[in-house]
């Protein structure tokens, strides 16, 4: 019997994660558990010169192993319960599944309440640092290589909603959650937020996590989360690729704040091409990039059963399937917090957990970053940067 066959066994029968730390925790076969000095010997003893990234729940570092390999090693902090939580999730959902645009689990470390995981590092950040990043990246973002990035992130998302069992919904796609390799190939990364889709399961309801802007609003509001939750996040980060801006800058003019609003605006107006990245070169495809962003908007619709799969987006993306006979409803759009607040009290049953949202929300958010959540990303030195939760407890 296969690693994978093993583990999908295993992935069926999973129980929730305990608060006990020094309980033992569920890993694929294939994985290895390594000593925590090991990874003291790989990472310096986790020296400052060697830390790559920092969130809410723990710290990131570059180490090297002993036959040389070049690692990532995420610490999670033993003081959160939501530590613990995410790295049993992030085990429970990769530990044995492999794709050439999923980070790839080499182990972890479980030794007293130690909890850290150890990933293959990848030497170009994250689209949120180098694309979309103020600091000046060298990186040269041409079209040719944009359209691959689009592709492999839909890969990786179409492998994890149909190409394993249970289907995973990652429930935190977003453009720091994308590392790009030495050959700018996209991974996707941070499972820690990641659920388990049950057979037949229409949706999973659950604690409301994740990041605003990149958020379905019908998963924010009722805390049902579905594969379409992700292809939403994806729409989002779709238009960021394209237009080279992230999807919400308050430094623009307040009618030009919002991405998703100013792309659907250009839409309806005929004029797609205004929203592409000015900079982009002689290589750009005007025509494909206004289908990209087309695409996007279909991903972004309202109505959450209008949103294609994401087998369908590729077909779509690659020219396989016309997208000028698809119907592009308006996207739905939360902006801000009152937004949510008032979409929710439009139905009495979701007053209770926009409540509870939105204290989550205004409790962990800056003023200045309350688009993004804390997580721990295996970017590289120096430029990761600390970003605000966007969390809340329902279980």
């Amino acid at each position: 019997m296969s690693c994978f066959s093993i583990f999908c066994k295993k992935r069926r029968t999973t129980r929730q994660p305990s608060s006990n730390h020094n309980e033992d925790v569920p890993g694929g076969p294939c994985i290895k558990r390594y000593t925590y000095r090991e990874l003291v010997r790989a990472t310096g003893n986790f020296s400052q010169s060697n830390k790559i990234g920092e969130g809410g729940f723990g710290s990131v570092y570059k180490g090297q192993l002993k036959n040389g390999t070049i690692i990532a090693v995420k610490v999670l902090s033993s003081e959160s319960r939501q530590g613990v939580r995410e790295f049993q999730n992030e085990l429970v959902a990769i530990s044995d599944i492999s794709h050439d645009n999923l980070v790839k689990l080499y182990g972890y470390c479980t030794e007293g309440d130690q909890r850290i995981l150890v990933y293959n590092h990848l030497e170009n950040n994250s689209l949120a640092q180098t694309l979309l990043g103020s600091n000046h990246s060298n990186i040269q973002f041409n079209w040719k290589t944009r359209v691959n990035i689009c592709l492999g992130i839909a890969h990786g998302l179409e492998y994890l909603h149909h190409g394993v069992n249970p289907h995973i919904v990652h429930r935190d796609i977003k453009a720091s959650n994308i590392l790009l390799d030495r050959d700018l190939t996209p991974k996707i990364s941070d499972f820690g937020l990641a659920k388990l889709l049950p057979p037949n399961a229409t949706h999973v309801s659950t604690r409301v996590a994740g990041t605003l802007g990149y958020l379905a609003p019908e998963y924010a509001i009722r805390g049902q989360v579905t594969r379409k939750s992700d292809v939403y996040s994806f729409g989002v980060l779709l238009l960021e690729i394209v237009s080279g801006r992230s999807n919400s800058d308050t430094r623009l003019a307040y009618e030009d704040q919002i991405l998703l609003e100013k792309t659907w605006i250009y839409y309806e107006q005929g004029d797609l091409e205004k929203i592409v990245d000015s900079s982009l070169g002689d290589d750009l495809d005007v025509a494909q990039a206004c289908r990209f962003l087309k695409i996007g908007l279909l991903c972004t619709q309202d109505v959450t059963r209008h949103r294609p799969d994401m087998s369908k987006v590729i077909a779509m993306l690659t020219g396989e399937k016309d997208i000028e006979s698809e119907k592009i409803s308006k996207p739905a759009i939360i902006s801000d917090f009152m937004d949510l607040k008032v979409r929710s009290m439009r139905k009495p049953q979701d007053i209770a957990t926009s409540s509870t949202f939105l204290s989550s929300l205004m409790a962990h958010s800056s003023p200045l970053l309350s688009n993004e959540t804390t997580q721990a990303s295996m970017i590289s030195t120096g430029q990761a940067s600390m970003v605000s939760t966007v969390t809340s407890e329902r279980e």
